[in-house]
């Protein structure tokens, strides 16, 4: 038998298409055995739950019962993991949050496909609301987040604010495609990782926005692709520039957006709708959904807000935005300038040469 050494590998064009195809299928099959084995696993410590639940195991045997528990599974099981007594405690709660036997097939099996990571943030943050736990379980599913991600749209209220803006999509979108847009606005938009000083500007803003992309990205949500700033549109003999053009992947639409840092007025949707229509005429192709305008204002008055959209023909959505990080006006004054740093450390240097 040849040594290792000895052997040419075959270079053939046909086998090594074939290794690179072996390659992928194993990865997949690695996947779907580590996802077979999460599965199995959330179904059990579920199972555990309902069963101290449905035994009232901390009634019979008191608090100590946990460490019970965790004491006599380790024993059973040399390798196991996962036993511990806030474990065991959580997988009641799972059980609590989750209560029926019923529940359906569809959702029992996106649960299953949750890490037991994600499940654990979720019991702390949701507040007993099994509603919101689905939602995050979704939305977890579905864009692949890691516990990172999901702690941050935890921490960004994202079930309190994803498809709260005030909008017409239903009266001005096909009933199938009225949803899906609702689910991609916001209200209201966090700016919070800008820093802006007090009294900015709305130019200031927007190049702020522009300058965080990928954070404004994030925020904005799954499905958005940018596509340009102050987007320049031929319409008759005049130019129109849109304030922000971006592409989303899950309505399969342009949406148009206005950042205004001002509070809502009824003329600001009429602006709107004129560059929804002109996307529609000049970029929109047959394959693309109804183009979307979604304004973004300072606040809003909510009544206002409602009659402006109702008056439109084209899919609008209102929002507002929040933004927490502001520098006082006066604060950069009382920074030394960097001519005045150089200057004190000049006067330092001489004033200690004289010594």
């Amino acid at each position: 038998m040849p040594q290792e050494t000895e052997i040419d590998f075959i270079q053939d064009d046909d086998y090594q298409g074939w290794i690179k195809e072996l390659k992928v299928r194993y990865k997949q099959s690695q996947i779907k055995a580590a996802t077979h084995v999460n599965n199995e696993l959330i179904r059990f410590y579920w199972s555990l739950g309902r069963d101290i639940v449905k035994m009232k195991c901390e009634a019979k045997w008191g608090n100590k019962f946990y460490y019970s528990l965790s004491k006599d599974l380790k024993n059973q099981f040399d390798d196991a993991k996962g036993f511990s007594v806030r474990n065991l405690q959580a997988m009641r709660q799972f059980h609590e949050l989750f209560p029926q036997d019923e529940i359906t097939q569809q959702l029992a099996a996106q649960i299953a496909m949750v890490p037991w990571g994600h499940i654990l943030v979720l019991l702390t943050r949701c507040n007993a609301n099994p509603d919101k736990a689905i939602f995050y379980i979704r939305k977890t599913v579905e864009n692949g987040w890691s516990r990172a991600m999901l702690l941050n749209h935890l921490s960004l209220d994202l079930y309190e604010r994803q498809g709260k803006a005030i909008n017409n999509f239903e009266a001005t979108m096909p009933a199938g495609e009225s949803g899906l847009a609702s689910e991609i606005t916001k209200d209201p938009y966090s700016f919070d990782f800008l820093s802006l000083h007090e009294g900015f500007t709305e130019k200031e803003l927007k190049d702020a926005l522009i300058n965080n992309i990928q954070r404004f990205l994030l925020e904005l949500g799954t499905g958005f692709a940018y596509l340009g700033r102050e987007y320049r549109l031929i319409v008759g003999d005049t130019e129109q520039f849109i304030d922000m053009l971006f592409y989303n992947t899950q309505v399969h639409a342009y949406v148009v957006i206005e950042v205004k840092t001002t509070p809502f007025k009824p003329e600001y949707t009429g602006q709107l709708g004129t560059y929804v229509v002109a996307v529609n005429h000049l970029l929109k192709r047959e394959i693309d959904g109804k183009t979307i305008g979604i304004l973004v204002c300072k606040n809003k008055d909510d009544v206002l807000a409602r009659y402006a959209i109702e008056s439109s023909s084209q899919p609008i959505g209102i929002s507002s935005f929040e933004l927490s990080k502001l520098v006082p006006d006066d604060f950069k004054s009382s920074l030394p300038t960097i001519q005045e740093f150089e200057a004190e450390l000049h006067f330092g240097v001489q004033r200690n040469e004289t010594k």
